[in-house]
């Protein structure tokens, strides 16, 4: 009977949980619907958390909901303190590029729909004594010399650890060590469940206090999902332990998921609650396997082993890549953490004078993850994958493991192979492509040619720095994006001309992406253009100027213009090319002169894509030269409400007979090239 009534249990918590996954997509297809209406200039709420930035503060106040505030100004302020703010809300940004981060989303997830740029704050002192705890931890932690990670590993807060090794530690697959999660919960629970024993031989009421405890610990990491999904799960088994319910510990995770997802259907978006529900999954669903395993360096090099696989479909998702060497690395990094730094945290936050021996060992730390990720050969990237692949590569990694414990090995060399033609999946592709990129006001086009063949970008975006703030459109959008289409290298980037808007992201992208040449316009050379060719000539890469063609995989771009003229705009380079019998021009910034220039030298007819010349500003894209080349589809890359009003209303009236794409209302913009042009947008 208690085994029927245990199955019984377990098949009503997996159909729990499929009608929380059918509620999840019901729910994300529908109209969020928030308590604000957006046209409200002043609200009011407790602040519960904050980060510091450039610019100011980040913060995130509890009203009628959760708003995130951006304060522009350097404050005094505690959790918990009540503010009231007067400023303009507005919708956080979407993704409007293909594969990647959606802010929006990512907010949704921690319950905010609104942004307000503040104006004008008035904070009033709170009266919630148990912020006043949180707040004088974060105090308390802030006077030691290594607060940077004592914030991390007892409250979660990682964002003082800087961008570069928390690059190191991403690429080498160990920040989730970072994270705190079921590992620190169960780590604390079993050190207090001691010290509570030894105190009171009453089980029942020292489980009631641990577990009051533990909620409140939830509170001190700002209720992140592994913290919540590891606590949620020791209630259930503390509740099991009582009432006496065999029912496996895996079940009890997926019903912790269920809960969390009918609670908040947009935490399907957020990385960390993924990593740690699917990763905790694998483990507990071969509990029992690795139980067996003798030896604690095998063993730990099976449970990363594990990790690395059910982890790598996300990480697909997300960043594009995979690093071969995370299993290795989690072998030396596991203990590191779990036996030595994380316990050596809790004890220094309580005995300042280990302050400097704990700093040594997180310095170490970051020692050892920079060396490991400069071994970027074993890092590979991996193309964007839809969720039909990625539900089939959980299938494969689910049957890989299975047999693997079954000392059967062939499933596991098919995975290999798959990762090896995933990441090669270019080379057989016989299509052409070419995107263009929502980089705000500025210009970036990708072309893409049928078999890994040929990798070219046409500009690179740039806005310029807002005092001590300015947007990497290279780090951002442009390497990501290629990452997503699983590019490694271009093989040429263009410069039409030497405008911000257009190259004043060349630098960081030659500085932390592969390119083997670059080309530039044929007048001379700028301030901005000359920073570029130092970084070239120091680092090898190829470059050249005043071109007429290039041939590449049976493939020839013309550039047009050729005549020098008195401004940087009208010198930009013009693009033609014929791919599958579809032209394609690409006008820069090119202006009127230029137009009927290029109109006398050359014979442009019916032409496909038209690159609307500068952002559709009225001093190109004349009625004449419209009207000559007849193009089928145009596309005008501008940012959204942009200062100079582009695009001009003259140039969409000189449109009117073209279909027209705005990187501003269609996001990035799609043309797979083949007989017929297939054409995506983000929006």
């Amino acid at each position: 009977m208690k085994k029927s009534r245990t199955e019984l249990l377990s098949k009503f918590i997996i159909f729990i949980f499929l009608i929380s996954l059918i509620y999840t997509l019901y729910y994300l297809n529908k109209d969020s619907v928030s308590k604000y209406t957006g046209e409200e200039k002043q609200i009011s709420g407790i602040i519960t958390n904050y980060e510091e930035t450039s610019y100011g503060y980040r913060l995130t106040i509890n009203g009628k909901e959760n708003i995130l505030v951006r304060v522009y100004e350097k404050i005094k302020f505690n959790l918990g303190d009540k503010i009231d703010v007067k400023g303009t809300l507005s919708v956080p940004n979407r993704n409007t590029n293909f594969y990647l981060f959606n802010y929006q989303n990512y907010l949704k997830s921690e319950n905010i729909y609104w942004i307000m740029d503040s104006e004008k704050i008035k904070i009033r002192a709170g009266n919630k004594k148990i912020y006043d705890l949180k707040n004088n931890l974060i105090k308390h932690l802030n006077k030691f010399a290594a607060s940077s990670y004592l914030k991390a590993f007892i409250i979660g807060d990682d964002s003082e650890i800087s961008e570069e090794v928390t690059d190191s530690y991403r690429l080498n697959g160990i920040s989730h060590l970072l994270a705190i999660s079921g590992m620190q919960v169960t780590f604390l629970s079993a050190i207090l469940l001691f010290i509570f024993n030894l105190i009171s031989k009453r089980k029942g009421l020292n489980y009631l206090i641990l577990l009051m405890f533990l909620i409140f610990y939830t509170f001190l990491t700002s209720f992140s999902p592994p913290i919540i999904r590891g606590v949620s799960l020791f209630i259930l088994l503390t509740i099991k332990k009582f009432i006496n319910i065999k029912v496996k510990t895996v079940y009890l995770l997926i019903l912790t998921a269920s809960i969390y997802l009918f609670y908040n259907p947009f935490i399907i978006y957020n990385i960390g609650f993924l990593f740690s529900f699917i990763i905790s999954f694998y483990l507990l669903l071969f509990t029992n396997d690795i139980s067996k395993i003798k030896g604690y360096i095998k063993k730990t090099f099976i449970i990363s082993f594990i990790c690395f696989l059910a982890s790598l479909p996300i990480l697909i998702i997300n960043f594009h890549y995979i690093n071969l060497l995370s299993p290795f690395i989690n072998i030396i990094f596991v203990p590191l953490v779990t036996f030595i730094i994380y316990p050596l945290s809790l004890i220094t936050a309580f005995i300042p004078a280990l302050d400097n021996p704990f700093l040594n060992m997180c310095e170490l730390l970051e020692d050892l993850s920079l060396f490991f990720s400069k071994f970027d050969n074993l890092i590979i990237t991996l193309k964007h994958i839809d969720l039909v692949i990625f539900l089939i590569y959980y299938l494969l990694i689910t049957l890989v493991i299975y047999n693997f414990f079954k000392q059967k090995y062939k499933l596991l060399i098919l995975f290999f192979i798959v990762l090896i033609i995933h990441h090669n999946i270019n080379y057989f592709d016989k299509n052409s492509y070419i995107t263009f990129l929502d980089v705000q006001q500025g210009d970036s086009i990708f072309l893409k040619l049928p078999y890994n063949k040929g990798n070219i970008l046409i500009d690179t975006g740039g806005k310029a720095p807002y005092g001590d703030y300015s947007y990497d459109y290279a780090s951002n959008v442009i390497i990501p994006y290629l990452k997503a289409e699983g590019i490694t290298a271009l093989d040429y980037l263009i410069i039409t001309h030497g405008d911000y808007d257009h190259m004043g992201e060349s630098l960081n992208l030659v500085k932390n992406f592969k390119v083997r040449k670059v080309i530039f316009n044929h007048d001379g050379y700028n301030t901005l253009e000359k920073n570029l060719l130092e970084v070239l000539k120091n680092k090898n890469i190829k470059y050249t100027k005043n071109i007429q063609k290039i041939n590449i995989s049976n493939n020839t771009l013309y550039f047009l213009n050729n005549k020098i003229y008195d401004n940087e705009n009208d010198n930009s380079n013009v693009i033609y090319m014929v791919i599958n019998q579809k032209k394609l021009l690409l006008m820069g910034d090119a202006g009127k002169e230029v137009e009927k220039e290029i109109l006398k030298k050359y014979n442009l007819k019916n032409i496909d894509i038209l690159k609307v010349g500068h952002h559709g500003s009225n001093t190109s894209t004349s009625k004449s030269f419209v009207k000559e080349i007849s193009p089928r589809y145009a596309v005008i890359s501008v940012g959204e409400n942009n200062v100079y009003g582009h695009p001009h209303k003259s140039v969409l009236k000189n449109l009117k007979n073209v279909i027209i794409y705005q990187t501003s209302k269609n996001g990035s913009i799609k043309f797979k090239i083949k007989h017929k042009l297939k054409i995506e947008t983000v929006t």
